[in-house]
């Protein structure tokens, strides 16, 4: 069979999320850079593979798959990564912490949106940042709130990495990027401490992809 391929951008918070579940598998792959900045993305090659126009795109077991979400809970099926609890409750409550980060903020938060939205605006000074820390901040000050119902030992839910820390880690890569204060969130900065020291989360994190 052959070997996986990731088509993916470095920065890209859906293809980090991707690379650290394809490490957490132990899945050897090869990457293929589709560069946002120049526009690869929306070219014929690339909508071929994903018409949406979207990094990642993950060609595995013989298969094309799309969508971050979509693609770790295959990888979640296929590889018995136990990223969500079994009990019915759990699983949803876990799931409501992946989809604060995937669903709600990283959306909004796109640098395309972020950058439409600073040419629809008269006054734009340092828009793109102002943008990004106006929905983040808040975002990640709700995760806090919600991670206060579980038990960090050190991760989001428990004493594995699961689907919580996979989505939070890429945000908090864009929130030091773009200057949040995370000053007030001892949990959410607990666990990004935690995944800090996980090989999966380090072999996974944007500078080692970044191009040379």
């Amino acid at each position: 069979m052959n070997k996986p391929v990731l088509f993916d951008y470095w920065r890209s918070s859906a293809s980090y999320r991707v690379r650290i579940a394809l490490n957490l598998a132990a899945i050897d792959y090869d990457a293929v850079v589709v560069d946002l900045v120049s526009g690869e993305h929306k070219s014929a090659e690339h909508l071929a593979r994903n018409p949406q126009g979207y990094v990642p795109v993950l060609e595995v077991d013989g298969h094309r798959l799309t969508q971050s979400l979509a693609i770790l809970d295959y990888l979640d099926r296929t590889r018995q990564l136990n990223l969500l609890p079994d009990d019915a409750v759990e699983r949803a409550r876990v799931q409501a912490l992946a989809y604060a980060i995937a669903v709600d903020i990283h959306p909004v938060c796109n640098l395309s949106v972020a950058r439409h939205a600073t040419s629809l605006s008269k006054e734009a000074t340092d828009m793109p940042g102002d943008w990004m820390r106006y929905f983040i901040r808040p975002g990640l000050q709700a995760f806090e709130s919600m991670l206060g119902t579980f038990e960090q030992t050190p991760y989001c839910v428990g004493s594995e990495p699961g689907l919580a820390d996979i989505c939070l880690i890429p945000q908090l890569y864009n929130a030091r990027r773009w200057q949040v204060d995370l000053s007030d969130m001892p949990r959410v900065r607990g666990v990004e401490a935690a995944c800090a020291s996980h090989p999966a989360f380090v072999a996974a994190h944007p500078d080692a992809h970044a191009p040379q």
